[in-house]
């Protein structure tokens, strides 16, 4: 196991570099923005174009990766990236922050599923599960720490784009010095969207509803807690609770998942997630408290969704199935991310800046209303595939890359006949 960690121990540090700068620099944006004065419907804009470069980059990156190799790919996504950081300074109007936006979301799309696809090979399966783990905990420490990373200096300044810039650089030094072996390419296979809709539309919807949902959540979220009339200290501090709050409900939900059925944690993480909603829509004003204690609920319920509705996809997959699979899963929350960061923006402005959580609460009353019907229609898997965590949404590349069945070789799974 120490062999496998000292393997991969340079691509943690690289990845730990890259997710603290990609932290900080999602929510940088979205306050420099409200500082420069752009109206919250072309922030949401911004957002939408960085999730519609991030499914580019998921699509395009492989096919980078099969002209020159991994660590080429890797030098020049994060090339691009610095300087589309820094383009940041220079160019200040809403469609060159839309285009810059648009391209960052390619190339951090990109470096992260660089980053995990070589971990994941590196990995072997009987312990790859702690693999993982480790690189979730450095995950949540890294955009944590991102987050923080907000109050070094002013965001009306430049200089925190500067420190982005400087984390996507070093970011580049351990990796490029790995005596790793790379991996291999990822193989290309087609998507079959109709059929996964036909097979799996509770997972389809979820997927949808988490891009809708979540997607508008990191996108106006940090806005909202200024237009409440909170320092700069409160937005990285309520973005961090939301975070710390979800990743420590994943493995408890995938345990019960795994004991009661995926379907009934989706409607009951939906319930919670409307409720939570409603709770920060009404209260989340109030006081500090009360917008800290809806954070910690919504990201409690919200940020487990995707994680059941991909779990509950793969229940009714066969091995040779996954990537297609997982890949149609990464395009429908994508197509989702791009809709609901559009949404929330209009929503704030008609009615209030908390308003925004009415919108995610909407959302999730649908799901859970559509997540019950469907348990009607339809009988569980005979046989579920292990549960795997994904805590933030950059980590659905990771999807493309990661069967969960490898942690567990021998688990059954569903015939196609049974599809």
């Amino acid at each position: 196991m120490q062999a496998v960690f000292k393997s991969v121990g340079a691509l943690i540090i690289s990845a730990a570099i890259l997710l603290a700068g990609g932290g900080l620099l999602s929510t940088l944006v979205a306050i420099r923005a409200e500082i420069e004065g752009f109206p919250l419907f072309a922030i949401g804009l911004m957002t939408s174009a960085y999730f519609a470069g991030f499914i580019s980059g998921c699509i395009g990156t492989p096919h980078l990766v099969k002209r020159v190799g991994h660590v080429r790919v890797f030098a020049a996504l994060s090339s691009l990236t610095a300087a589309a950081v820094l383009m940041h300074i220079i160019a200040v109007s809403i469609p060159s922050w839309i285009i810059l936006r648009m391209l960052t979301g390619f190339s951090f799309a990109g470096l992260y599923m660089l980053i995990e696809s070589w971990i994941n090979e590196q990995a072997p399966n009987e312990s790859r599960g702690q693999v993982l783990s480790v690189y979730r905990m450095v995950d949540l420490a890294a955009v944590t720490i991102g987050q923080f990373m907000l109050t070094l200096a002013d965001p009306a300044d430049f200089v925190l784009f500067c420190v982005v810039a400087i984390c996507v650089a070093l970011a580049i030094f351990p990796i490029s010095l790995s005596t790793s072996k790379a991996p291999i390419a990822v193989s290309q296979t087609s998507l079959n969207l109709k059929k996964l809709v036909r097979t799996v539309p509770l997972a389809v919807v979820g997927c949808f509803s988490v891009g809708m949902a979540n997607g508008a959540f990191w996108g106006v979220a940090p806005v909202m807690v200024q237009q409440l009339g909170h320092p700069v200290m409160m937005v990285s501090t309520f973005m961090s609770v939301v975070i710390a709050s979800g990743a420590l409900l994943q493995w408890p939900v995938g345990y019960l998942s795994d004991k009661f059925g995926r379907r009934l944690l989706l409607v009951m993480a939906s319930i919670g997630a409307a409720f939570s909603g409603i709770f920060l829509w009404q209260m989340g004003p109030e006081s500090l408290t009360m917008l800290l204690i809806g954070g910690g609920l919504f990201g409690a319920f919200a940020m487990q969704v995707y994680g059941l509705s991909a779990a509950h996809a793969n229940d009714y997959a066969e091995p040779h199935e996954f990537v297609a699979i997982s890949g149609g899963l990464l395009l429908i929350y994508g197509l989702g991310s791009i809709v609901g960061p559009s949404i929330a923006p209009i929503v704030m402005s008609v009615i209030e800046p908390s308003a925004m959580f009415a919108y995610t609460a909407i959302i999730h009353i649908f799901l859970a209303v559509y997540g019950t019907y469907r348990r009607t229609q339809r009988k569980p898997a005979d046989d579920s595939t292990d549960y795997v965590s994904i805590p933030r949404p950059r980590a659905f590349a990771m999807m493309l890359r990661i069967d969960p069945r490898a942690l567990k070789s021998k688990k059954k799974t569903v015939k196609s006949k049974d599809l």
